[in-house]
C-alpha cells in the first residue's frame, strides 16, 4: 500500500463500549431497526453505545477496566423509557441510573483517552431509524408514541468492538456479576 511519507499501514481502529442487551430487547429493538433503518445504512444490530471512540493503543486498560466494572455491578435495572426525537432519525429513549453511574466512573478513569463525542453527558439510547428525512422521523415517532408501552430489563454486561470502516468487530464481552445492593 502506497501512503504519505511515514505511514506505517493503516491507522488502528478505535475502540467502542457497549452495554448489552437482554435477548428480547435486543430482538425486538433490533426488528424496528431493521423496519425503520435506511437498508444501504443499516449495518449493525440495535445496540446501547457507552464509548464512541476510544485509543487501541489504551486495549489494555479499558479491558481491565470492563472487567472490574462487570465484576463489581450487578446488571443494572433499566427501562425503554419513549421516544427521542432526532434530526433525522428516531431512537428509543432507555433510563438506567445504574447504567449511567457506571458509565460516569469508567469515563473518571478513561479521564485523557475520551474523544470530543465521549465527553460530553451520556443520553442511553437504542437508534431506529436514521439519514432519513424529517417527515419520516416524525411519522415514525408519532406511530412508536402511539403504540409504545415502558419495557423493563436489566443490561447483563458491556462489550468491547473494533470500529472498522463502518463496521464493528467483537473483541470480548463482560458479564455483570456483583451482588444487588452490595
Amino acid at each position: 500500500m502506497i501512503g504519505r511519507l511515514g505511514d506505517r499501514g493503516p491507522r488502528p481502529a478505535p475502540l467502542l463500549v457497549t452495554a448489552l442487551l437482554p435477548p428480547d430487547i435486543l430482538s425486538w429493538a433490533d426488528t424496528l431497526r431493521r423496519e425503520h433503518y435506511p437498508p444501504e445504512r443499516n449495518r449493525l444490530a440495535a445496540h446501547v453505545t457507552l464509548f464512541h471512540g476510544l485509543p487501541p493503543s489504551a486495549g489494555r486498560e479499558i479491558r481491565a477496566a470492563l472487567a472490574e466494572a462487570a465484576a463489581a455491578n450487578p446488571p443494572p435495572a433499566a427501562q425503554i423509557a419513549g421516544i427521542m426525537a432526532m434530526d433525522r432519525g428516531t431512537a428509543l429513549k432507555v433510563a438506567s441510573h445504574a447504567l449511567v453511574v457506571i458509565h460516569e466512573n469508567l469515563a473518571e478513569r478513561f479521564h485523557g483517552l475520551l474523544s470530543w463525542q465521549d465527553s460530553h453527558p451520556l443520553v442511553l439510547h437504542i437508534t431506529v431509524q436514521n439519514k432519513v428525512s424529517p417527515e419520516a422521523a416524525r411519522r415514525l415517532q408519532a406511530d412508536l408514541k402511539a403504540t409504545l408501552k415502558p419495557r423493563k430489563f436489566a443490561f447483563p454486561g458491556l462489550a468491547l468492538h473494533l470500529y472498522r470502516d463502518g463496521l464493528w468487530e467483537f473483541v470480548q464481552s463482560w458479564r455483570f456479576r456483583g451482588a444487588k445492593g452490595g
